[in-house]
């Protein structure tokens, strides 16, 4: 599979020479202060190789790729009754949209829009404070990756808290119709606290193996999830993962995915790899504009598109155009 080693190297060294990087999230105070010229891939295969290049070692926020793991924790505290009080549907609107909860009675499209993520924190927290929940939410990540090394970033959260009124806005809304349950503030708090989990480019992609290999940690052989259940959060990362964009990105990636305002983004190939890309850099719709690419000439290369014939392991000679 050396192969796959000189495609992601090429891949790397393409993004970090393009000149348009996108827009850094300058929102957030601790992420206007990051380089837009970093780039780093990653790619776990089925049979646990690795392949990195670029700034793979460089940590940083994950904000809503966090959303993947919460979602996966709470199907694992109250299963599918969790769809009671979120869709499945994509928004077709900004990630931080108020519009569609006022028609839809406070029920939000699906739980990866800010809307969604805040109702999954709810229902974290109906068994923990917000401190228990954020170390629950930590020490199973870091189960993931095999990895007691990650950390969430205390200073973005402070950083998000001081400027999320808009989710402050969403929670109030949704308390007002019942569908937050516990006090906004401690959900909020519990929120912002996830998305601030920093990972690099590895950890991330090693966090990413159980939905890779049918809700199984490659890892340790012991089940996450079940296959069924990894298949409909996989499911969800396709057509729910890029928020406005969700349709774009399955179109010219055709890969379940999950970006976040940090720049990263996390694509599983279903039976063959584990992805992730990061560049700060965001395009109109909040999500990584060099990743993007990446992705889409990793999968040109590679044949691991969900809607390709054949899709699956490294094709040899695949094209390179």
């Amino acid at each position: 599979m050396a192969d796959l080693q000189h495609i992601v190297e090429e891949i790397v060294a393409e993004m970090a020479a393009a000149t348009e990087r996108g827009r850094i999230a300058d929102y957030i105070p601790d992420l206007a202060k990051v380089d837009p010229a970093r780039f780093g891939m990653a790619v776990v295969d089925a049979e646990g190789r690795e392949y990195v290049a670029g700034d793979h070692a460089t940590r940083f926020s994950v904000q809503s790729i966090a959303k993947v793991f919460s979602l996966t924790m709470a199907l694992g505290m109250v299963g599918d009754a969790l769809w009671r009080r979120v869709g499945r549907e994509p928004s077709g609107t900004a990630f931080n949209s108020i519009v569609q909860l006022e028609t839809e009675h406070g029920i939000p499209r699906n739980p990866f829009i800010n809307a969604g993520a805040i109702v999954v924190a709810d229902v974290l927290l109906a068994r923990h404070e917000p401190r228990e929940a954020i170390a629950e939410f930590l020490r199973f990540v870091r189960q993931l990756v095999g990895d007691a090394t990650i950390v969430i970033d205390h200073e973005v959260a402070r950083g998000e808290e001081a400027t999320g009124f808009r989710n402050v806005a969403l929670a109030n809304y949704m308390r007002a119709f019942g569908n937050v349950h516990q006090p906004v503030e401690k959900v909020l708090g519990t929120y912002f606290h996830q998305c601030a989990l920093a990972m690099d480019c590895r950890q991330l992609a090693l966090a990413g193996r159980y939905l890779m290999a049918g809700g199984v940690n490659p890892a340790t052989g012991r089940s996450v999830v079940t296959a069924q259940r990894a298949r409909r959060i996989l499911a969800l990362m396709l057509t729910c993962g890029h928020y406005d964009a969700s349709g774009d990105f399955a179109f010219s990636v055709g890969l379940p995915g999950k970006s976040g305002v940090g720049g990263g983004i996390l694509a599983i190939a279903p039976g063959s790899a584990s992805i992730a890309v990061w560049s700060p850099g965001l395009d109109s719709k909040g999500n990584s504009l060099l990743g993007r690419r990446a992705l889409e000439r990793l999968v040109r290369h590679t044949g691991w598109s969900v809607f390709e014939a054949g899709g699956g392991p490294l094709r040899t000679g695949a094209s390179r155009g």
